[in-house]
């Protein structure tokens, strides 16, 4: 099994990589005028799982973060895409 100072080894450059265009988005994202819609509260509220996953692991608690979780389903799609985010309407865990 490796240790913790393998897994950064093999893992802390692409990760520090990751977190830095993170960041990017959030800076764009700031710079801009307008009003940013659910995805940006979805999106902080996965960040704050991230760091604050309770008893879950941290990948689930990001994941739930940014999961669907109405139990209906929708009559009509609006779109032919998926969001990544939650709507504000869907119910939160």
């Amino acid at each position: 099994m490796p240790s913790k100072n393998d897994i950064l080894d093999l893992y802390f450059l692409d990760a520090r990589h990751k977190l830095i265009e993170i960041a990017s988005f959030l800076d764009r994202v700031d710079r801009h005028r307008g009003e940013a819609d659910f995805r940006h509260r979805a999106f902080l509220e996965a960040l704050d799982a991230m760091l604050h996953p309770g008893d879950r692991s941290r990948a689930r608690a990001v994941l739930e973060a940014l999961s669907d979780h109405s139990a209906q389903p929708v009559e009509k799609a609006a779109v032919q895409f998926a969001y990544g985010a939650p709507p504000a309407t869907a119910p939160r865990p």
